[in-house]
C-alpha cells in the first residue's frame, strides 16, 4: 500500500513538473516572440524614418524646388501650382523640363496671359501648355546635340502632353520649335535636380490643338 502511494506521489510530481516545464517553455516562447516582434517593429520604424528623410531630401532638390529657387522662374512656379503639377515635379521620377522665364510668359498674347491661364476655367489649357514643356526621362544638352546631329539637324521628340517638339542647332545654341513653328532658345542648360533636369528657355512653347 505504501509502495502504491509512493508511485502515485511520484507520478503526480512528474505530472506537476511536466506542467510547470510546459508553462515555463510557453512563457519563454512568448517572451522570445515579443522580443522578436519588438525588434521587427523598431527596424520597420527605422526604415520608415530613413525613407521619409530620403524623400524629404529628394523633394528639397526636386525640379519644383530648384525652379522655386530661381527668381526668373517665379511665374512658371506659380503656373505649375495653379495647374496642380507641382506634386508630379516634386516626387520621385525622371523628367526633362524646358522652363520658360518670367519674360517668356510676358510675351504671350493677352488671351494666353498667365492671369487668364490661371483662372479655374482655363486649368486644362494651362496644364496642357505646361506638359508640352516636359519630357519623360532625362536629356542633357550633350545628348540633345547628339540626337540633333544624328537626325540631320532636326530632332523630333514627344512631350508628356503627347505633342511633339523639334530641336535644332544655330551655331552652338540649341533651338526648339513648337508645332506652330515658333522658336525658342535654350539660354541655360543642364540644371540638375533629384528627379530630372531643367533647361531654361526664353519663350513659351504652344502646341497645335
Amino acid at each position: 500500500m505504501k509502495l502504491k502511494n509512493t508511485k502515485i506521489l511520484f507520478l503526480t510530481f512528474c505530472t506537476v513538473l511536466a506542467m510547470v516545464s510546459c508553462k515555463d517553455q510557453a512563457k519563454l516562447d512568448a517572451d522570445k516572440k515579443a522580443a522578436e516582434d519588438k525588434i521587427a517593429m523598431e527596424e520597420a520604424q527605422a526604415e520608415k524614418t530613413k525613407e521619409e528623410a530620403k524623400k524629404k531630401e529628394m523633394m528639397a532638390t526636386s525640379i519644383a524646388a530648384v525652379a522655386g529657387k530661381n527668381a526668373e522662374l517665379s511665374t512658371l512656379v506659380s503656373a505649375v501650382k495653379a495647374a496642380g503639377l507641382d506634386k508630379m515635379l516634386s516626387e520621385p521620377g525622371s523628367y526633362t523640363v524646358f522652363a520658360p522665364t518670367n519674360n517668356a510668359f510676358e510675351k504671350l498674347p493677352k488671351n494666353l496671359s498667365i492671369a487668364e491661364l490661371a483662372k479655374p476655367e482655363n486649368k486644362e489649357l494651362l496644364t496642357n501648355i505646361l506638359k508640352y514643356h516636359v519630357v519623360a526621362g532625362e536629356i542633357t544638352s550633350d545628348q540633345l546635340v547628339k540626337a540633333i546631329n544624328g537626325a540631320k539637324g532636326k530632332y523630333k521628340f514627344k512631350t508628356v502632353s503627347g505633342k511633339e517638339l523639334e530641336a535644332g542647332l544655330k551655331g552652338d545654341q540649341i533651338i526648339l520649335k513648337d508645332e506652330k513653328g515658333n522658336k525658342t532658345q535654350v539660354v541655360l542648360g543642364n540644371v540638375e535636380a533629384s528627379n530630372g533636369i531643367v533647361h531654361v528657355i526664353n519663350d513659351v512653347l504652344i502646341a497645335k490643338k
